[in-house]
């Protein structure tokens, strides 16, 4: 019973804690007491203060990394010292609250540059100086690494079929459906795999239209574009390009990775040109 009561009591206090900071009309309270105006447009947040001489932004940020994963952040910029912006992670008080509420509780709770007597700018400052490393979750942590990976081996697919990595030739897709030329996404459900194969004719994986899966030679599958909730749109159709590149992911041995080719002086009979 002891326990129940500790447990009730810690949930209401976080609930009325969480009820400090407020929003109305544009001017944000805490604790009740007017302490900053917030405006927004093109959702980038501007705080001001009560002569309504803009202080700082926010802007919130969604963006998808690769696959399913999307990364939620904020960029914090001063208006008065735009030397550097800042991407941090933000809180809200509650899964329901909007944006302007959670910037507005970001930088009561988690930055400190908004209290009682009002935007803190020495804190604003420190902040810049000093800023905080953001938090990312194993699975955004690999889903970057994953990225950077890709965006080094720079693949497209040309009109015919083939896989080219910094536009070199890396491999080809067989068995395209009718589709393929004129729409970039596979839609087609057909019985017969997509298969992809190397430079040099060997058979690397294929592509399942009817699962969506993609599997390997070595027998890897990976399912692409699982459905995501929250703010993230469903995904249905991967492109041929995503394809490839997941195919480069689960397959190290598909594309290497060309690093930059430095010539030297040019000589003929020893002499320099």
């Amino acid at each position: 019973m002891k326990k129940n009561l500790i447990i009730v009591f810690t949930i209401l206090g976080f609930f009325l804690h969480a009820q400090t900071v407020k929003i109305k009309r544009g001017i944000v309270t805490l604790e009740g007491v007017h302490v900053a105006k917030v405006s927004n447009k093109s959702n980038v947040y501007t705080f001001m203060d009560l002569k309504e001489t803009p202080i700082y932004t926010i802007e919130f940020v969604d963006k998808s990394i690769v696959d399913s994963v999307r990364d939620s952040y904020i960029k914090l910029n001063r208006i008065y010292n735009k030397d550097k912006t800042l991407e941090l992670d933000y809180t809200s008080p509650s899964a329901f609250s909007g944006e302007e509420k959670s910037a507005a509780y970001t930088c009561v709770k988690s930055l400190k540059i908004i209290d009682e007597r009002g935007i803190n700018i020495k804190n604003l400052d420190e902040l810049f100086k000093n800023f905080p490393k953001r938090k990312l979750d194993t699975k955004t942590k690999d889903a970057y690494t994953i990225r950077s990976k890709i965006d080094r081996l720079n693949i497209t697919v040309n009109n015919v079929g083939e896989i080219l990595s910094n536009g070199k030739p890396v491999g080809y897709f067989t068995n395209l459906p009718a589709s393929f030329g004129s729409e970039d996404t596979i839609t087609d459900k057909t019985f017969v795999d997509i298969e992809i194969y190397d430079a040099n004719s060997k058979y690397i994986g294929k592509y399942i239209t009817t699962t969506k899966q993609i599997k390997t030679a070595g027998g890897k599958t990976f399912t692409l574009y699982r459905e995501m909730s929250g703010r993230a749109s469903i995904l249905k159709f991967p492109t041929y390009k995503a394809i490839a590149e997941r195919m480069a992911i689960l397959d190290p041995n598909f594309i290497k990775f060309q690093e930059k080719v430095i010539v030297g002086e040019v000589t003929k009979d020893g002499v320099q040109k």
